[in-house]
């Protein structure tokens, strides 16, 4: 029944995220917030919600093990097992896509959380500097998207961003207010169904809770990540995956641990500094090929990547 609980948590945890960003998306283009603007902040955190929940939630409940794990180990998973499995599917052309700024500014972030995590907690100081970092990071991606649409050089990223995940211009108030709410109320109820399973779990089967987040919880909240990009690939539209995985995993980074630790200071377990952050830091290196050389993702590296996966979560349970 714990494993049906978890479970059943993270259904509602997801289903919720997704009826806050429509929700949330919707009344800020109702309100006159300029859709640019929605699309590089409050869907970037509508999509983050679920996670930002559970590691708020982790954290309060004195399983920090939870909160870091699940940052940490859906970094990892979503590059090599959201980019591994589709890649197994069809060839996926990077280079069709100018990543180096943002994935340059998501190696400086996991440089940066690493040298945090050595202090051996995520304080309400290591969560200012995130917050900050996050801020100015957010603030120049406006100038430049506003800059590139004022010079008329607009690309179809930059098309294709302006027009809001959920958004929908003739979408009635109430049924704005009715995602809202079942966001709102969904979000933390999914989240205290979730933690409450995956620590039943750990205390059950005697494995850290480190791991639980690592693994369960990590897996678990990258599944909409994967699903997106398995459909895009067989869609042969799986152009644009890598750029979502340096967004997705930035702001694990710097806002969920920010503002997680803001809310309550987060003890560092040492297999974090031993093990599993350097995964987390190589993961995110094995993309210097696609990003900078113009490789293409295709089988061999999917089937690699999908490998390193599953050896590094073996490492883990074992």
């Amino acid at each position: 029944m714990v494993f049906l609980y978890a479970g059943l948590g993270l259904v509602i945890l997801l289903l919720a995220g997704d009826a806050l960003v429509k929700g949330a998306v919707n009344l800020s283009l109702r309100v006159g917030i300029p859709a640019l603007i929605v699309s590089l902040t409050i869907v970037a955190f509508g999509t983050s919600a679920p996670e930002l929940l559970i590691s708020i939630k982790a954290a309060l409940e004195g399983v920090p093990g939870i909160a870091l794990g699940n940052v940490v180990g859906s970094n990892t998973a979503n590059v090599l097992l959201v980019l591994g499995i589709p890649g197994l599917i069809a060839v996926m052309h990077t280079s069709a896509h100018d990543t180096r700024k943002s994935y340059v500014i998501m190696l400086a972030a996991s440089l940066l959380f690493i040298a945090l995590a050595f202090r051996g907690v995520f304080d309400r100081l290591a969560a200012v500097v995130l917050l900050v970092v996050l801020a100015v990071i957010l603030s120049d991606s406006v100038r430049d998207a506003l800059r590139h649409r004022r010079d008329g050089r607009a690309d179809a990223d930059l098309e294709e961003l302006e027009e809001p995940e959920g958004a929908d211009p003739d979408m009635p108030w109430w049924k704005i207010g009715l995602f809202l709410v079942l966001g709102l109320v969904g979000l933390p109820l999914g989240a205290d169904l979730l933690v409450e399973s995956a620590t039943e779990i750990a205390t059950k089967f005697g494995v850290p809770d480190t791991v639980i987040g690592l693994t369960l919880v990590a897996l678990g909240t990258s599944l909409p990540e994967l699903a997106t990009t398995v459909m895009a690939a067989i869609r042969r539209q799986a152009d644009v995956a890598l750029g979502n995985v340096i967004g997705s995993n930035l702001f694990n980074l710097l806002a969920i641990i920010g503002v997680a630790a803001l809310i309550k200071p987060m003890p560092v377990d040492p297999e974090f500094l031993h093990f599993d952050l350097w995964v987390m830091l190589g993961a995110t290196l094995l993309l210097l090929p696609f990003v900078f050389w113009g490789r293409d993702l295709g089988r061999v590296w999917g089937a690699v990547l999908s490998l390193l996966y599953l050896g590094y979560v073996a490492a883990v349970l074992i």
